[in-house]
């Protein structure tokens, strides 16, 4: 595993202050790890069709970390010298590249799921019931009381069979 400069997470803790929560940017030959960061609440951009200088400006002005399996993005000067961390994803399958982020990162798997959109990385808003009436399927409506809005695209999060699986996922990144 290569790893070019990369912050420590918990060493904040060591100091008795709440460590900070990376931030990331993803790139495209890692873009379904996006969704995954996402899911466990983690602020993780991801545009498709980004060019390699774009990522690392992206990086370096919003202080993302940059998740890749493209070597040579690595060997940019800003990355090697440390002004832009950057992590070197190992593998090509999506759960390894996520217990991979999480291990280095020390990242917490259920500090805060569900918490930020999984298709525009917005943070979710609480909705009551009766504000989602007409924008969930009425099976829905009639079974759950829990909803979650994005403010940006709109979408609409409740805990179905989907949110089951996915918790299930995460639930079982902090047991390895």
């Amino acid at each position: 595993m290569f790893l070019a400069s990369v912050i420590s997470v918990a060493s904040a803790v060591n100091n008795g202050v709440e460590p900070m929560r990376p931030k990331f940017i993803v790139d495209l030959n890692v873009g379904k790890l996006a969704k995954r960061l996402r899911m466990m609440g983690y602020d993780t951009v991801f545009i498709n069709g980004l060019d390699d200088p774009e990522l690392v400006r992206i990086a370096l002005r919003e202080g993302r970390i940059l998740l890749t399996r493209d070597t040579g993005i690595l060997r940019r000067r800003i990355v090697s010298t440390g002004k832009v961390k950057a992590l070197l994803i190992d593998e090509g399958d999506v759960r390894t590249q996520l217990r991979q982020v999480v291990s280095t990162f020390n990242l917490e798997a259920d500090s805060r799921p569900f918490t930020r959109c999984m298709e525009c990385n917005e943070p979710l808003v609480s909705r009551e019931k009766d504000e989602v009436r007409e924008m969930v399927p009425p099976y829905v409506f009639a079974t759950q009381d829990q909803y979650m809005q994005c403010p940006k695209c709109q979408r609409i999060y409740w805990r179905g069979t989907h949110w089951q699986r996915m918790n299930h996922e995460i639930q079982g990144m902090g047991n390895e």
